[in-house]
Protein backbone atom coordinates (compact mmCIF):
# COMPACT_ATOMS: atom_id res chain seq x y z
CA UNK A 1 0.00 0.00 0.00
CA UNK A 2 1.47 3.31 -0.96
CA UNK A 3 1.27 6.35 1.97
CA UNK A 4 -1.68 8.27 -0.37
CA UNK A 5 -3.89 5.10 0.72
CA UNK A 6 -3.85 7.04 4.15
CA UNK A 7 -5.73 10.74 3.53
CA UNK A 8 -4.58 13.30 5.97
CA UNK A 9 -8.00 13.90 8.34
CA UNK A 10 -9.11 18.08 7.76
CA UNK A 11 -7.53 20.90 10.03
CA UNK A 12 -11.20 22.39 10.42
CA UNK A 13 -14.09 21.98 9.31
CA UNK A 14 -14.31 24.61 6.75
CA UNK A 15 -12.74 24.25 4.33
CA UNK A 16 -8.98 24.70 4.65
CA UNK A 17 -7.79 27.87 2.43
CA UNK A 18 -4.84 25.63 0.91
CA UNK A 19 -7.25 22.52 0.14
CA UNK A 20 -8.15 22.96 -3.73
CA UNK A 21 -4.35 23.21 -4.35
CA UNK A 22 -3.39 20.29 -2.82
CA UNK A 23 -6.27 18.57 -4.35
CA UNK A 24 -5.13 19.44 -8.05
CA UNK A 25 -1.43 18.61 -6.97
CA UNK A 26 -2.65 15.13 -6.17
CA UNK A 27 -4.20 14.65 -9.56
CA UNK A 28 -1.06 15.84 -11.40
CA UNK A 29 0.47 12.59 -13.03
CA UNK A 30 4.44 13.98 -11.49
CA UNK A 31 2.84 13.71 -7.80
CA UNK A 32 1.44 10.22 -7.70
CA UNK A 33 4.22 7.84 -6.89
CA UNK A 34 4.04 4.83 -8.71
CA UNK A 35 4.60 7.54 -11.74
CA UNK A 36 7.94 9.13 -9.74
CA UNK A 37 9.09 4.98 -9.03
CA UNK A 38 8.36 4.54 -12.88
CA UNK A 39 10.40 7.30 -13.81
CA UNK A 40 13.06 6.45 -11.30
CA UNK A 41 13.57 2.58 -12.77
CA UNK A 42 13.79 4.28 -16.31
CA UNK A 43 16.48 6.84 -15.61
CA UNK A 44 18.33 4.22 -13.55
CA UNK A 45 18.20 1.91 -16.23
CA UNK A 46 19.65 4.59 -18.49
CA UNK A 47 22.47 5.73 -16.02
CA UNK A 48 23.46 2.20 -15.25
CA UNK A 49 23.43 1.45 -19.44
CA UNK A 50 25.51 4.53 -19.88
CA UNK A 51 28.59 4.41 -17.20
CA UNK A 52 28.65 1.13 -16.32
CA UNK A 53 30.28 -0.39 -13.01
CA UNK A 54 31.38 3.20 -12.25
CA UNK A 55 27.60 4.59 -12.14
CA UNK A 56 26.92 1.47 -9.35
CA UNK A 57 30.01 2.95 -7.26
CA UNK A 58 28.58 6.03 -7.56
CA UNK A 59 25.16 6.12 -7.12
CA UNK A 60 24.57 2.55 -5.74
CA UNK A 61 25.28 3.99 -2.10
CA UNK A 62 21.90 5.73 -2.65
CA UNK A 63 20.38 2.83 -2.61
CA UNK A 64 21.53 0.72 -0.40
CA UNK A 65 21.15 3.54 2.49
CA UNK A 66 17.66 3.54 1.35
CA UNK A 67 17.19 -0.21 2.37
CA UNK A 68 18.80 0.54 5.65
CA UNK A 69 16.25 2.98 6.61
CA UNK A 70 13.75 0.55 5.84
CA UNK A 71 15.42 -2.10 8.22
CA UNK A 72 15.40 0.07 11.15
CA UNK A 73 12.39 0.79 11.45
CA UNK A 74 11.32 -3.21 11.07
CA UNK A 75 11.27 -4.46 14.37
CA UNK A 76 9.72 -1.65 16.29
CA UNK A 77 7.49 -1.64 13.83
CA UNK A 78 6.18 -4.70 13.75
CA UNK A 79 5.88 -5.28 17.46
CA UNK A 80 3.87 -2.21 17.97
CA UNK A 81 1.81 -2.96 15.09
CA UNK A 82 1.03 -6.71 16.17
CA UNK A 83 0.78 -5.98 19.80
CA UNK A 84 -1.57 -3.31 19.22
CA UNK A 85 -3.85 -5.02 16.64
CA UNK A 86 -4.33 -8.16 18.96
CA UNK A 87 -4.92 -6.76 22.11
CA UNK A 88 -7.50 -4.25 21.10
CA UNK A 89 -9.52 -7.15 20.06
CA UNK A 90 -10.33 -8.96 23.15
CA UNK A 91 -13.12 -8.62 25.70
CA UNK A 92 -16.26 -10.36 26.05
CA UNK A 93 -17.40 -13.95 25.27
CA UNK A 94 -19.39 -13.08 21.78
CA UNK A 95 -16.36 -10.39 20.64
CA UNK A 96 -13.88 -13.49 21.91
CA UNK A 97 -15.94 -15.68 19.53
CA UNK A 98 -15.98 -13.59 16.28
CA UNK A 99 -12.05 -13.06 16.81
CA UNK A 100 -11.30 -16.47 17.18
CA UNK A 101 -13.13 -17.52 13.78
CA UNK A 102 -11.89 -13.86 12.23
CA UNK A 103 -8.54 -15.37 13.14
CA UNK A 104 -9.34 -19.10 12.19
CA UNK A 105 -10.01 -17.79 9.24
CA UNK A 106 -7.41 -15.31 8.42
CA UNK A 107 -4.75 -18.44 9.33
CA UNK A 108 -6.60 -20.71 6.67
CA UNK A 109 -6.53 -18.68 4.19
CA UNK A 110 -3.23 -16.76 4.45
CA UNK A 111 -2.14 -20.22 5.02
CA UNK A 112 -3.73 -21.20 1.52
CA UNK A 113 -2.25 -18.46 -0.36
CA UNK A 114 1.38 -18.66 1.26
CA UNK A 115 1.25 -22.42 -0.11
CA UNK A 116 0.14 -21.51 -3.58
CA UNK A 117 2.65 -19.18 -3.74
CA UNK A 118 5.39 -21.47 -2.91
CA UNK A 119 4.22 -24.38 -5.19
CA UNK A 120 3.95 -21.47 -7.77
CA UNK A 121 7.96 -20.35 -7.37
CA UNK A 122 8.70 -23.99 -7.07
CA UNK A 123 7.39 -24.64 -10.85
CA UNK A 124 7.96 -21.80 -12.39
CA UNK A 125 11.06 -20.95 -10.93
CA UNK A 126 11.31 -17.43 -12.14
CA UNK A 127 15.08 -16.53 -10.64
CA UNK A 128 16.45 -20.26 -12.22
CA UNK A 129 19.61 -19.19 -14.20
CA UNK A 130 19.16 -15.41 -14.24
CA UNK A 131 22.68 -13.97 -13.82
CA UNK A 132 22.54 -11.90 -10.28
CA UNK A 133 24.71 -13.93 -8.08
CA UNK A 134 27.96 -12.23 -9.04
CA UNK A 135 25.86 -8.59 -8.98
CA UNK A 136 27.88 -7.15 -6.06
CA UNK A 137 30.21 -9.12 -5.60
CA UNK A 138 30.37 -10.04 -1.78
CA UNK A 139 30.46 -13.46 0.11
CA UNK A 140 26.64 -14.73 -0.18
CA UNK A 141 25.39 -16.00 3.47
CA UNK A 142 24.86 -19.11 4.80
CA UNK A 143 21.32 -19.93 5.31
CA UNK A 144 20.05 -21.82 8.35
CA UNK A 145 18.78 -25.28 8.26
CA UNK A 146 16.70 -26.20 11.49
CA UNK A 147 17.39 -29.85 11.45
CA UNK A 148 13.14 -31.00 12.09
CA UNK A 149 9.72 -29.59 12.34
CA UNK A 150 10.10 -29.78 16.04
CA UNK A 151 13.03 -27.68 16.09
CA UNK A 152 11.84 -25.19 13.89
CA UNK A 153 9.02 -25.10 16.75
CA UNK A 154 11.63 -24.27 19.66
CA UNK A 155 13.11 -21.95 17.54
CA UNK A 156 9.92 -19.81 17.85
CA UNK A 157 9.85 -19.38 21.17
CA UNK A 158 12.80 -17.03 22.28
CA UNK A 159 15.07 -17.34 25.22
CA UNK A 160 15.28 -13.55 25.42
CA UNK A 161 12.80 -11.01 23.39
CA UNK A 162 15.28 -8.19 23.58
CA UNK A 163 18.67 -10.29 21.85
CA UNK A 164 15.46 -12.02 19.43
CA UNK A 165 15.16 -8.15 18.56
CA UNK A 166 18.54 -7.05 18.48
CA UNK A 167 19.36 -10.15 16.20
CA UNK A 168 16.63 -9.85 13.86
CA UNK A 169 14.91 -13.10 14.79
CA UNK A 170 11.60 -12.40 13.03
CA UNK A 171 9.89 -15.99 13.75
CA UNK A 172 10.47 -15.35 17.84
CA UNK A 173 9.73 -11.24 17.58
CA UNK A 174 6.28 -12.21 15.90
CA UNK A 175 5.63 -14.99 18.41
CA UNK A 176 6.60 -12.70 21.47
CA UNK A 177 4.23 -9.96 20.41
CA UNK A 178 1.12 -12.05 19.91
CA UNK A 179 1.12 -13.14 22.70
CA UNK A 180 2.16 -10.64 24.78
CA UNK A 181 -0.33 -8.53 22.64
CA UNK A 182 -2.85 -11.59 23.46
CA UNK A 183 -1.82 -11.10 27.42
CA UNK A 184 -2.92 -7.40 27.47
CA UNK A 185 -6.13 -8.36 25.93
CA UNK A 186 -7.11 -10.69 28.91
CA UNK A 187 -5.96 -7.63 31.66
CA UNK A 188 -8.97 -5.34 33.56
CA UNK A 189 -10.14 -2.52 31.56
CA UNK A 190 -8.45 0.45 33.25
CA UNK A 191 -5.03 -1.40 32.72
CA UNK A 192 -5.52 -2.66 29.18
CA UNK A 193 -6.80 0.75 28.38
CA UNK A 194 -3.43 2.26 29.24
CA UNK A 195 -1.17 -0.41 27.56
CA UNK A 196 -3.56 -0.02 24.26
CA UNK A 197 -3.28 3.53 23.98
CA UNK A 198 0.74 3.16 24.40
CA UNK A 199 1.21 0.61 21.86
CA UNK A 200 -1.55 2.93 19.75
CA UNK A 201 0.36 5.57 19.76
CA UNK A 202 3.65 3.82 18.96
CA UNK A 203 2.41 2.48 16.21
CA UNK A 204 0.86 5.45 14.75
CA UNK A 205 4.56 6.58 15.36
CA UNK A 206 6.18 4.36 13.08
CA UNK A 207 3.49 4.35 10.62
CA UNK A 208 4.26 8.19 9.94
CA UNK A 209 8.16 7.61 10.39
CA UNK A 210 7.59 4.50 7.61
CA UNK A 211 5.52 6.80 5.41
CA UNK A 212 8.08 9.46 5.53
CA UNK A 213 10.96 7.25 4.73
CA UNK A 214 8.86 5.97 1.73
CA UNK A 215 8.83 9.53 0.12
CA UNK A 216 12.24 8.54 -0.74
CA UNK A 217 11.14 5.20 -2.74
CA UNK A 218 12.02 7.19 -6.30
CA UNK A 219 15.13 7.92 -5.15
CA UNK A 220 16.46 4.85 -3.66
CA UNK A 221 14.95 2.76 -6.75
CA UNK A 222 17.12 5.00 -8.95
CA UNK A 223 20.41 4.29 -6.99
CA UNK A 224 19.21 0.04 -6.64
CA UNK A 225 18.09 -0.03 -10.61
CA UNK A 226 21.42 2.04 -11.58
CA UNK A 227 23.59 -0.41 -9.72
CA UNK A 228 21.68 -3.53 -10.89
CA UNK A 229 21.85 -2.32 -14.82
CA UNK A 230 25.66 -0.81 -13.94
CA UNK A 231 26.84 -4.43 -12.63
CA UNK A 232 24.70 -7.29 -14.40
CA UNK A 233 23.49 -5.17 -17.33
CA UNK A 234 19.75 -5.65 -18.90
CA UNK A 235 19.85 -9.41 -18.66
CA UNK A 236 17.84 -9.53 -15.20
CA UNK A 237 14.65 -7.68 -16.93
CA UNK A 238 13.56 -11.54 -18.07
CA UNK A 239 13.77 -13.31 -14.83
CA UNK A 240 11.60 -9.94 -13.14
CA UNK A 241 9.09 -9.99 -15.94
CA UNK A 242 8.80 -14.51 -15.19
CA UNK A 243 8.81 -13.35 -11.55
CA UNK A 244 5.47 -10.79 -12.15
CA UNK A 245 4.03 -13.50 -14.09
CA UNK A 246 4.48 -16.26 -11.22
CA UNK A 247 2.68 -13.74 -8.79
CA UNK A 248 -0.02 -12.89 -11.38
CA UNK A 249 -0.75 -16.97 -11.61
CA UNK A 250 -0.35 -17.28 -7.52
CA UNK A 251 -2.64 -14.62 -6.61
CA UNK A 252 -5.31 -15.36 -9.86
CA UNK A 253 -5.13 -19.48 -8.18
CA UNK A 254 -6.16 -17.92 -5.05
CA UNK A 255 -9.10 -15.69 -5.96
CA UNK A 256 -10.43 -17.61 -8.31
CA UNK A 257 -10.55 -21.51 -7.38
CA UNK A 258 -9.12 -21.27 -3.27
CA UNK A 259 -11.76 -18.10 -2.28
CA UNK A 260 -14.35 -20.00 -4.23
CA UNK A 261 -13.86 -23.13 -2.67
CA UNK A 262 -14.00 -21.58 0.58
CA UNK A 263 -17.05 -20.21 0.22
CA UNK A 264 -19.38 -22.87 -0.96
CA UNK A 265 -17.27 -25.91 1.21
CA UNK A 266 -17.05 -23.57 4.20
CA UNK A 267 -20.65 -21.66 3.91
CA UNK A 268 -22.24 -23.27 1.03
CA UNK A 269 -22.49 -19.51 -0.66
CA UNK A 270 -22.44 -19.57 -4.24
CA UNK A 271 -19.04 -17.41 -6.01
CA UNK A 272 -20.27 -16.41 -8.95
CA UNK A 273 -23.31 -14.18 -6.51
CA UNK A 274 -20.43 -13.38 -3.99
CA UNK A 275 -18.17 -11.80 -6.61
CA UNK A 276 -21.20 -9.72 -8.13
CA UNK A 277 -21.88 -8.56 -5.28
CA UNK A 278 -18.24 -7.29 -4.63
CA UNK A 279 -17.47 -5.79 -7.90
CA UNK A 280 -17.09 -2.29 -6.51
CA UNK A 281 -15.07 -3.12 -3.31
CA UNK A 282 -12.71 -5.07 -5.71
CA UNK A 283 -12.85 -1.94 -8.37
CA UNK A 284 -11.82 0.47 -5.42
CA UNK A 285 -9.47 -2.34 -4.37
CA UNK A 286 -7.29 -2.38 -7.50
CA UNK A 287 -7.46 1.46 -8.37
CA UNK A 288 -6.24 2.46 -4.69
CA UNK A 289 -3.99 -0.29 -3.52
CA UNK A 290 -5.09 0.37 0.02
CA UNK A 291 -7.56 -2.28 1.96
CA UNK A 292 -8.13 0.55 4.28
CA UNK A 293 -9.00 3.21 2.12
CA UNK A 294 -11.78 0.42 0.25
CA UNK A 295 -12.85 -0.55 3.47
CA UNK A 296 -16.26 1.84 3.75
CA UNK A 297 -16.57 0.27 0.30
CA UNK A 298 -16.64 -2.98 1.38
CA UNK A 299 -18.82 -2.36 4.47
CA UNK A 300 -21.28 -1.15 2.40
CA UNK A 301 -21.54 -3.67 -0.05
CA UNK A 302 -20.93 -6.85 2.06
CA UNK A 303 -23.77 -5.55 4.53
CA UNK A 304 -26.28 -4.49 2.00
CA UNK A 305 -25.98 -6.24 -1.15
CA UNK A 306 -24.48 -9.61 0.63
CA UNK A 307 -27.07 -9.29 3.65
CA UNK A 308 -23.94 -9.89 6.42
CA UNK A 309 -25.18 -8.37 9.88
CA UNK A 310 -23.49 -5.17 11.13
CA UNK A 311 -22.66 -6.53 14.27
CA UNK A 312 -20.18 -8.83 12.21
CA UNK A 313 -19.32 -7.05 9.97
CA UNK A 314 -18.61 -4.19 11.29
CA UNK A 315 -15.90 -5.94 13.59
CA UNK A 316 -14.50 -8.97 10.87
CA UNK A 317 -14.10 -6.11 7.87
CA UNK A 318 -12.32 -3.50 9.97
CA UNK A 319 -10.13 -6.68 11.36
CA UNK A 320 -9.22 -8.37 8.22
CA UNK A 321 -8.09 -5.00 6.74
CA UNK A 322 -5.63 -4.35 9.55
CA UNK A 323 -4.78 -8.68 9.50
CA UNK A 324 -5.58 -10.52 6.64
CA UNK A 325 -3.55 -9.72 3.69
CA UNK A 326 -3.87 -13.21 1.71
CA UNK A 327 -2.22 -11.65 -1.64
CA UNK A 328 0.46 -10.55 0.44
CA UNK A 329 1.39 -13.98 1.48
CA UNK A 330 1.73 -14.99 -2.31
CA UNK A 331 3.78 -11.91 -2.94
CA UNK A 332 6.30 -13.02 0.22
CA UNK A 333 6.77 -16.46 -0.79
CA UNK A 334 7.34 -15.53 -4.49
CA UNK A 335 9.67 -13.04 -3.61
CA UNK A 336 11.65 -15.16 -1.11
CA UNK A 337 12.53 -17.97 -3.16
CA UNK A 338 12.40 -16.11 -5.98
CA UNK A 339 15.71 -14.12 -4.43
CA UNK A 340 17.27 -17.34 -3.30
CA UNK A 341 16.99 -19.18 -6.85
CA UNK A 342 18.46 -16.38 -8.64
CA UNK A 343 21.33 -16.28 -6.03
CA UNK A 344 22.12 -19.93 -6.55
CA UNK A 345 20.44 -21.28 -3.32
CA UNK A 346 18.08 -24.24 -3.22
CA UNK A 347 16.15 -23.97 -0.41
CA UNK A 348 14.92 -27.15 1.90
CA UNK A 349 11.96 -28.13 2.62
CA UNK A 350 11.89 -26.58 6.21
CA UNK A 351 13.48 -23.32 4.95
CA UNK A 352 10.61 -23.01 2.63
CA UNK A 353 8.05 -23.76 5.75
CA UNK A 354 10.03 -21.35 7.68
CA UNK A 355 9.44 -18.59 5.06
CA UNK A 356 5.28 -19.83 4.83
CA UNK A 357 4.95 -19.44 8.37
CA UNK A 358 7.17 -16.06 8.38
CA UNK A 359 4.88 -14.90 5.82
CA UNK A 360 1.87 -16.11 7.63
CA UNK A 361 2.47 -14.39 11.40
CA UNK A 362 3.87 -11.60 9.95
CA UNK A 363 0.59 -10.62 8.31
CA UNK A 364 -0.99 -10.30 11.47
CA UNK A 365 -1.12 -6.49 12.39
CA UNK A 366 1.27 -5.28 9.59
CA UNK A 367 -1.23 -4.65 6.70
CA UNK A 368 -2.17 -1.21 7.84
CA UNK A 369 1.53 -0.79 7.16
CA UNK A 370 2.40 2.13 4.50
CA UNK A 371 3.85 -0.26 1.37
CA UNK A 372 3.34 -3.52 3.45
CA UNK A 373 4.82 -5.32 1.25
CA UNK A 374 7.74 -3.68 1.26
CA UNK A 375 8.65 -4.21 4.61
CA UNK A 376 7.32 -7.61 4.99
CA UNK A 377 9.90 -9.03 2.42
CA UNK A 378 12.81 -8.00 4.73
CA UNK A 379 10.74 -9.89 7.61
CA UNK A 380 10.96 -13.26 5.71
CA UNK A 381 14.08 -12.70 4.03
CA UNK A 382 15.32 -12.39 7.83
CA UNK A 383 13.93 -15.11 8.93
CA UNK A 384 16.07 -17.45 6.48
CA UNK A 385 19.14 -15.10 7.02
CA UNK A 386 18.83 -13.55 3.18
CA UNK A 387 21.12 -10.28 3.69
CA UNK A 388 23.86 -8.68 1.58
CA UNK A 389 23.85 -6.54 -1.41
CA UNK A 390 22.74 -8.89 -3.80
CA UNK A 391 19.79 -9.02 -2.36
CA UNK A 392 19.57 -5.04 -1.75
CA UNK A 393 19.86 -5.23 -5.74
CA UNK A 394 17.08 -7.98 -5.94
CA UNK A 395 14.39 -6.35 -3.99
CA UNK A 396 15.29 -3.01 -5.25
CA UNK A 397 14.38 -4.25 -8.93
CA UNK A 398 11.24 -6.48 -7.28
CA UNK A 399 9.98 -3.11 -5.56
CA UNK A 400 10.62 -0.82 -9.45
CA UNK A 401 7.32 -2.98 -10.77
CA UNK A 402 5.62 -3.40 -7.84
CA UNK A 403 2.49 -1.04 -8.19
CA UNK A 404 0.73 -2.86 -11.02
CA UNK A 405 1.46 -6.22 -8.33
CA UNK A 406 0.55 -4.11 -5.39
CA UNK A 407 -2.86 -3.49 -7.20
CA UNK A 408 -3.96 -6.61 -7.60
CA UNK A 409 -2.84 -7.88 -4.15
CA UNK A 410 -5.46 -5.32 -2.96
CA UNK A 411 -7.89 -6.57 -5.17
CA UNK A 412 -6.79 -10.28 -3.27
CA UNK A 413 -6.83 -8.98 0.28
CA UNK A 414 -9.99 -7.49 0.32
CA UNK A 415 -11.96 -9.96 -1.87
CA UNK A 416 -10.72 -12.57 0.89
CA UNK A 417 -11.96 -10.15 3.63
CA UNK A 418 -15.53 -10.18 2.32
CA UNK A 419 -14.95 -13.73 2.15
CA UNK A 420 -14.34 -14.22 5.96
CA UNK A 421 -17.17 -11.63 6.78
CA UNK A 422 -19.56 -13.48 5.15
CA UNK A 423 -18.49 -17.05 5.77
CA UNK A 424 -18.37 -16.25 9.47
CA UNK A 425 -22.28 -14.31 9.54
CA UNK A 426 -22.71 -18.28 8.14
CA UNK A 427 -21.64 -19.88 11.01
CA UNK A 428 -23.64 -17.00 13.16
CA UNK A 429 -26.66 -17.82 11.60
CA UNK A 430 -27.25 -15.84 9.25
CA UNK A 431 -27.68 -16.08 5.48
CA UNK A 432 -24.75 -14.52 3.40
CA UNK A 433 -25.24 -15.39 0.09
CA UNK A 434 -26.59 -17.44 -2.88
CA UNK A 435 -26.92 -21.04 -1.39
CA UNK A 436 -27.89 -20.20 2.71
CA UNK A 437 -27.51 -23.56 4.66
CA UNK A 438 -30.47 -23.10 6.51
CA UNK A 439 -33.56 -20.39 5.57
CA UNK A 440 -33.61 -17.30 7.13
CA UNK A 441 -36.93 -15.12 7.19
CA UNK A 442 -36.84 -12.01 6.00
CA UNK A 443 -38.33 -10.42 8.92
CA UNK A 444 -35.51 -11.88 10.50
CA UNK A 445 -34.18 -8.72 9.40
CA UNK A 446 -30.27 -7.76 9.12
Amino acid sequence: MEPSAHPRPPAAPDPPRHGPSLTASDRRWYRRLHWQVLTAMVLGVATGAAFGEEAAVRIGWVGALFMELLRMVIIPLVMASIISGVATAGGGSALGRLFSKTLGYILLSSGLAAIVGLIAVNLIRPGAGSDFAGAARAELPELPAPNSVVGLLLDIVPENVVAAAAGADMLAVIFFSIVFGAAIALLPDRTRTVLTDLFDALFQTMMRLTAGIILFLPIGIYGLITAMVGTTGLEGFGALALYAATILSGLAVHLLVLLPLLLVLLGGIRPATHFRKMREPLLVAFSTGSSTATLPVTMAAVEKKAGVPNRIGSFVLPLGATVNMDGTAVFECVGAVFIAQALGFDLTVVQQLIVVLTAVLASIGAATVPSAGLVMIFIVLEAINLRGPEVDLLVGAMLAIDRPLDMCRTAVNVFSDSCGAALIAQSEGAAAGGMPRRPVRPAAGA
